[in-house]
């Protein structure tokens, strides 16, 4: 009798769930998605049929299978499934599952898959107390995490550990779980009579990004508010039940990834590329500081001196992001973009400093030539100092012919490109003089 009463207040509770968290598949074979991963000869699959898992990292964007995947592995390798969050779980717990796990092994020789959702927000020493029990073979650990695991995790688990990224769902995995959810009558909504129009199909697809969760979730909510029964779901009803689209970012992979992005489109003379990832930044709560900061680096690392003005636009729009703020710098932030992802492109100014300060660092150091030296003190007129300097503003156009440095070395070359094209001929014509003092010609 009491076997019955836990059975049916389980059920309760599983009717009870979120659409999302029923409609997770039970088997490998019904996994949509992730082949690259799971499909039939990978690295993981191979693992899972030979029962040979170990230490596993499951890294990817929210909503594309990682729980799903994990309790599927604890199911196929008839493991006890054991979940923990990181967000609500200390060492204690931690020690706690591990010393069950390893009675259950000793016991009845049942092994035990440890899932820990969001494991990146382990600290290292919560992150230790697994080792040994991983290396020993007493739990299979899954790890999912949405941050890069190679920043987010130790080193001695990641050494110890499988890692495998999952990807964002494509279009037509993501219509194949909505299909599923409407025809399923035990686990989804089936008993419902929905029809699911193409239309809402397409919109859900495409406000999604990938995440089965909250295509499901849009799902579940336009029909649990609908009371009409049979209930056509039209695309006028999905744009209701999703209302502002959520943008995935945070401060970790998506956040370099993007900024990764716009300058290298900026750098590649993008400018609409340059713009969605900018916008893409600013809707996901990007630091406008840190946007405005890489485009003044920008400036003067990709365009340099084959447009000054670039320079001048960055530094203009990092101060009206500090004046104006939000929304109204987004203006100021599209301007900098624009301009300068069409200007014409150089990187001899990164280039020469790169060059000088790697002699500074792995060659003998140059002495000031004694002409260049500081005169301006008491005594320096006896050492010699300033002695055969000459002014370049009496030579008739502005350039003495003397050594500056001592030794022969070129390391800004300008480029044929923009503005730096006639710095390139004022530079091999300031050379020639400046070489002639020591030639004598």
């Amino acid at each position: 009798m009491a076997d019955l009463f836990t059975a049916s207040r389980a059920a309760n509770v599983a009717r009870a769930a979120p659409l999302a968290a029923r409609m997770r598949p039970r088997r490998l074979a019904d996994y949509v998605g992730q082949a690259k991963v799971v499909g039939p000869g990978t690295l993981l699959r191979r693992l899972i049929e030979a029962d040979r898992l170990g230490s596993v990292i499951l890294y990817g964007p929210p909503g594309v299978g990682k729980t799903t995947l994990a309790e599927i592995i604890a199911r196929e390798t008839k493991r006890r499934f054991v979940e923990l969050s990181a967000t609500a779980s200390g060492v204690k717990d931690v020690r706690d599952v591990l010393e069950t796990a390893r009675r259950r092994l000793e016991d009845d020789g049942q092994k035990t898959c440890l899932f820990v959702d969001e494991i990146h927000r382990y600290s290292k020493a919560q992150q230790d107390v697994l080792l040994p029990d991983v290396e020993n073979g007493v739990i299979a650990l899954i790890g999912a995490t949405t941050q890069n695991p190679f920043f987010a995790l130790t080193s001695a688990l990641v050494s110890r550990s499988r890692i495998f990224e999952l990807e964002a769902l494509s279009r037509d995995d993501i219509a194949d779980i909505l299909r599923r959810a409407v025809a399923d009558r035990e686990h989804g909504l089936g008993s419902e009579q929905i029809e699911l129009t193409p239309e809402a199909v397409a919109l859900l697809v495409e406000t999604s990004d990938g995440d089965a969760r909250r295509a499901l979730g849009a799902l579940e909510i336009g029909v649990l508010s609908s009371h009409e029964r049979p209930l056509v779901f039209t695309a006028e009803l999905a744009r209701e039940s999703v209302q502002r689209k959520a943008i995935t970012y945070d401060s970790g992979d998506t956040h370099y990834d993007c900024a990764s992005a716009l300058i290298k489109s900026i750098r590649g003379s993008d400018a609409d590329a340059g713009l969605y990832w900018l916008a893409r930044m600013l809707e996901g709560g990007e630091d406008v500081r840190f946007l405005s900061r890489r485009l003044v680096i920008l400036a003067s690392e990709d365009v340099g001196n084959a447009d000054p003005r670039a320079l001048m636009i960055a530094v203009a729009a990092m101060q009206a992001t500090e004046f104006v703020g939000l929304p109204e710098c987004q203006l100021a932030l599209s301007q900098a973009v624009t301009y300068l992802a069409l200007a014409p492109k150089s990187n001899a100014c990164t280039t020469a400093i790169g060059a000088a300060r790697r002699d500074v660092r792995e060659q003998a150091v140059i002495p000031v030539p004694r002409h260049l030296q500081d005169k301006h003190y008491a005594g320096a007129k006896q050492l010699g100092h300033g002695q055969g300097y000459e002014y370049a503003h009496d030579a008739p156009d502005g350039i003495a012919a003397q050594d500056y440095l001592g030794v022969d070395k070129r390391y800004y070359e300008p480029t044929d490109r923009g503005f730096e094209r006639d710095l390139a001929e004022r530079l091999a014509e300031i050379r020639r003089r400046l070489k002639s003092d020591q030639t004598g010609e």
